[in-house]
This record gives structure tokens, C-alpha cells and sequence, in this order.
């Protein structure tokens, strides 16, 4: 997910499902085994929620950063975090037991490489997507997902009397949260995006919905042929230009204000849509690419960055994922079908599924 229309939600797509390791009776982390009787089972899905809240305090409180590369004792973590050394002990004692931070002596605690995902100053930091996470405004809407369950629309509608994106551009200091943990996560996803599809023949690339321009950063930083233009509202247009200055590749790159469900820029041969199109219902989704598709022609590619979610049983985090849509937006995952009917109605068709090391996939469409 980018910055579209109005500040947006969603959850990172390299983390476990919800529900798959809970506290309870047994560690967290472990293996359900078949002799643990299904109302235990039951009991430790229902506290499960606790991993999360915990890892969003820490975050918070930049419990990580305080511990640093240092193995350091529970009292000053609590000196340098301003916390109560006693509580503090039982809230990182807990996380030790599902990996997250480790007791290395008694009451003395070091990072592990989970917890040092939570430091504000390592690549890959997911401290503001957590901190994110557990904004109560979201959480609200996740305490009333009946309502979504009963009659299909969000929670956070109910909740707030106003939807997500109304919601959110009228706080400026809740939409930078939001802005800092998309940063975060673009670079997670865009990682394993890079790695898997070769864009070296790509001459010039349109990021639909590109938010401050990671992804657009990142290709012409691979790529050196390669021109594109970040494509988003024109209030995030400014934070764009700014981080593809300090990449060092705005003499390549054009960033451009607009609506992508009015109309996209044209010159590209390629379109990519990163982590947006789940934001929208099919309606929407369609016209966003039905002008795509008028400005590509009928030639060139457009790839679509989002989860595809398989059928039936199978785990996948995309699964809880669009729970996510449910409670917050209008829209939702799809599977491989569903791109597909989209993609028809567009005047697309598919071409290729290529999965990545998260739950992404990149997928590939070309004029029909």
C-alpha cells in the first residue's frame, strides 16, 4: 500500500497470520500438537492479541533503542525508557518466550534479530509500523469487527461516523504515523520485489499511488537506464521529491499530483500498482485501471505488487490481511480468479504470477 486518495491502513505482509503462535498453556512459538485439547487450544487463540499489543507498547517506548547493541539490565532499560522496572520485566519476559528479545541472565536482557526490527535505526526498522499498528483508532474498528462480519461494510465507519479516508485527512499528525510505517513497510516488500523481476529492458516506469517514492527510489538506483515518474495526490508530492533527492536520482524521476481514479500520466511502458489495489472495492479497482490502461496502449506491461490469496485451507497471511479491508476500507485481497475477472474488465489479461519471499507476489498483466 502507497499513500493513495487519503491516508490509508494496512498490515506488513512478511509477518506470521494472526492466530498462528498464541500465549497460553504452551510458548508461543511452538508447534500446536495434536494432544492439546481443542478448548486449550481455543483459551490461547483468544490471548493472542497480547503478542501484538506488546510489541506495540515496546515500540512506543523505544525499548529497543535503549537496549541497543548492549546486553543491559531491567533497570536501566526502565532509566533510559522512563518505564516501571518491575512491569517492564514482565512485558519483555514475555516477549523472550516467542523470541522477541532474550534474557541472557536474570533480569538482564539483549536483542534478538525480531527485536531489533523494533530499533528506529537499522534498515529494515519496523518500529513505526508498529507503532502503527496499535494506533487505537484502528484498534476501535478491530474491537467492532461484528458490525463488518453482519453487515459487510467497515467497522471504522460505525465506529468513527466517518470513514477511513475522511477520517485520517483531517489528522495531519495521524497520517504522518501512517506515511513513516508505509515507508517502512515499501521497503520490506520492494526488497523481495527487485529480486524476483527483471525491469532492465524498462524504459520509462509510472508508479501509480507511489507515496513518498521508495520503490520508484529503489529501481532507478538498480536500474540507471531506467527513467519513471511517481504518481500520487499532490499533497505527497513535496515528500516524493524529497526522498528522491536524497536517494540521489530525482535528475531521472518526475513526481506528478493527481487521482489515479480520474486519470493516470502517459509515456510509460510500464505501470506498477505497489500495494494499493486491495484498498479498493472491484469497482473502483477497475477504473484505476482502465486508465492505466488508456494510457498504456497497447503495448507495454503493468504489474501489480499485492498478495494473491489461495483457496480453501491453505495459510496465508493475506487471509487476515483483508480482515484488515474489511474493518478499515471498502476493499479487499484477491486471488488469482478474481485478478483475473479484474484485469478482463480493463482490457488486461495476465500473464504471470511470480511469488517473492513475503507474501507478495508481483503480478504481471499486458494488454489485452
Amino acid at each position: 500500500m502507497t499513500a493513495p486518495r487519503q491516508p490509508g491502513g494496512t498490515e506488513p505482509p512478511a509477518t506470521p497470520a494472526p492466530g498462528a503462535h498464541f500465549p497460553g498453556t504452551r510458548p508461543p512459538g511452538s508447534e500446536p500438537t495434536g494432544d492439546v485439547p481443542a478448548p486449550v487450544r481455543m483459551y490461547e487463540m483468544l490471548y493472542g492479541s497480547l503478542v501484538s499489543q506488546l510489541l506495540v507498547a515496546v515500540a512506543e517506548l523505544g525499548v529497543a533503542d535503549a537496549i541497543g547493541d548492549e546486553v543491559r539490565h531491567i533497570d536501566e532499560i526502565a532509566e533510559r525508557t522512563g518505564t516501571d522496572p518491575g512491569a517492564l520485566y514482565r512485558g519483555l519476559r514475555a516477549l523472550a518466550s516467542v523470541g522477541v528479545f532474550t534474557e541472557v541472565e536474570p533480569r538482564t536482557f539483549g536483542l534478538t534479530p525480531l527485536a531489533a526490527t523494533l530499533r528506529g535505526d537499522v534498515p529494515g526498522s519496523m518500529r513505526d509500523l508498529a507503532r502503527y499498528v496499535g494506533l487505537p483508532e484502528r484498534q476501535r474498528a478491530f474491537g467492532s469487527l461484528a458490525h463488518s462480519l453482519r453487515t459487510g461494510k467497515p467497522s471504522f465507519d460505525e465506529v468513527h461516523g466517518t470513514d477511513w479516508w475522511t477520517f485520517f485527512a483531517a489528522r495531519p499528525e495521524l497520517a504522518a504515523v501512517f506515511n513513516s510505517a508505509m515507508s517502512s513497510m515499501s521497503v520490506m516488500v520492494n526488497s523481495g520485489v527487485l529480486d524476483v523481476y527483471d525491469l532492465s529492458d524498462v524504459r520509462r516506469l509510472v508508479d501509480v499511488g507511489a507515496g513518498r517514492g521508495r520503490l520508484v527510489g529503489a529501481l532507478l538506483q538498480r536500474y540507471p537506464r531506467m527513467t519513471a515518474v511517481a504518481y500520487d495526490l499532490p499533497r505527497v508530492v513535496p515528500e516524493a521529491e524529497a526522498v528522491l533527492a536524497e536517494l540521489g536520482v530525482s535528475d531521472r524521476a518526475e513526481c506528478v499530483g493527481g487521482d489515479f481514479l480520474t486519470s493516470v500520466p502517459e509515456g510509460g511502458d510500464t505501470y506498477v500498482v505497489s500495494w494499493t489495489i486491495h484498498d479498493w472495492d472491484d469497482d473502483d479497482a477497475v477504473a484505476m485501471l482502465r486508465n492505466i490502461r488508456r494510457a498504456l496502449g497497447d503495448s507495454g506491461q503493468l504489474i501489480v505488487i499485492d498478495e494473491v490469496i489461495p483457496e480453501g485451507d491453505t495459510p496465508h497471511f493475506g487471509k487476515f490481511e483483508d480482515i484488515v479491508m474489511l474493518s478499515l476500507l471498502t476493499g479487499h485481497l484477491r486471488t488469482e480468479s478474481e485478478f483475473v475477472d479484474l484485469f478482463e474488465r480493463a482490457g488486461f489479461r495476465l500473464k504471470e504470477i511470480r511469488p517473492t519471499p513475503s507474501s507478495t507476489s508481483v503480478i504481471v498483466a499486458v494488454p489485452a
